[in-house]
């Protein structure tokens, strides 16, 4: 028999990208802390900030930039409204999206909300070997994605393969 894996805990950053939430009513941003932390990992930082592609990409760019922040999660604009440009804003900073992510996501949402997850434009990837999930603002959606894909992918637990394991090879040239 296998023997069984510990658990390596992570330092995570989350963002709440919102024009309208603060700390007292951004249940999204809360949702991914608690889920985070009640799996053994630990919050980096957290931040709200407006939907503009500037202070979204300074945060991240920082935290990607920080060898001690090993992942990021943001919530919020993903959608397809005018203001919602979190995805646009990430990919350019990514070395390697990561497309199952987003496949799945919507795959799993649409046991749930039906043909509305057509408007969820969920992603991930990687940046300087920074794992980096977006997201919808919804805590729904943020139970979703954590529960059943996030969760098992930053579980280096998780077999056969998670990205935990991963971690030290995605610098690699």
């Amino acid at each position: 028999m296998a023997k069984q894996r510990e658990f390596i805990p992570l330092n995570i950053a989350v963002m709440t990208v919102s024009d309208t939430r603060r700390e007292d009513n951004d249940t999204s941003g809360k949702t991914l802390v608690d889920k985070l932390q009640a799996a053994g990992h630990h919050l980096a930082e957290k931040v709200i900030v407006p939907d503009d592609i500037y202070a979204i990409r300074a945060h991240i760019s920082r935290w990607v930039a920080d060898a001690a922040v090993q992942a990021v999660m943001t919530t919020g604009g993903t959608g397809v409204t005018g203001r919602d440009g979190t995805p646009e804003t990430v990919e350019v900073l990514l070395d390697k999206k990561i497309d199952g992510f987003g496949e799945l996501f919507r795959s799993l949402s649409y046991e749930e909300i039906q043909t509305s997850t057509m408007q969820s434009r969920a992603l991930a990837g990687v940046a300087n070997g920074t794992i980096i999930f977006c997201v919808p603002g919804s805590s729904g959606a943020c139970r979703t994605a954590w529960d059943k894909l996030i969760n098992y992918q930053l579980d280096y637990r998780t077999q056969p393969c998670n990205l935990v394991e991963l971690m030290p090879r995605l610098t690699e040239r």
